[in-house]
């Protein structure tokens, strides 16, 4: 129980971490730094030797899988509505995350999973939740 409240850096790591987690990526990585007084690099070196990424790409991480999950492959996409409950500035971030994470365009992304849902019917991915986002 001691070693981690001896890990150096984990008081700023937890709460970050967990308002990344909580906010489903939409955190300030820089206000939250601000807020510690500390510099932006700060964290990003504390979190990259704890948890082996840097707070932004946790961050990222966490924006594309709650987007992800609030695509419903059976319907239309609003992808306006789709960037803004996820944290994205726009819709061309929603783009650069997509294919950063799949190297796919957003639209081919959903493209692929409706195919893949008719060519593979009941598997597992058929009844993935619909989650709802901010």
């Amino acid at each position: 129980m001691r070693r981690p409240c001896e890990t150096a850096g984990l008081g700023l790591v937890r709460p970050t971490s967990s308002a990344i987690a909580a906010t489903s990526g939409a955190e300030a990585i820089g206000d939250r730094s601000a807020a510690a007084g500390v510099s932006s690099t700060h964290p990003a070196q504390r979190f990259k030797g704890l948890i082996g990424v840097t707070p932004k790409r946790l961050a990222r991480t966490y924006r594309f899988t709650a987007t992800v999950f609030a695509i419903n492959p059976a319907g239309p996409v609003d992808w306006g509505d789709l960037a803004g409950g996820a944290g994205y500035f726009d819709h061309a971030h929603v783009g650069h995350g997509f294919r950063a994470s799949t190297g796919l365009t957003p639209p081919r992304y959903v493209e692929v999973r409706r195919r893949f849902l008719c060519e593979r019917p009941g598997h597992a991915l058929d009844g993935w939740p619909q989650l709802t986002t901010r």
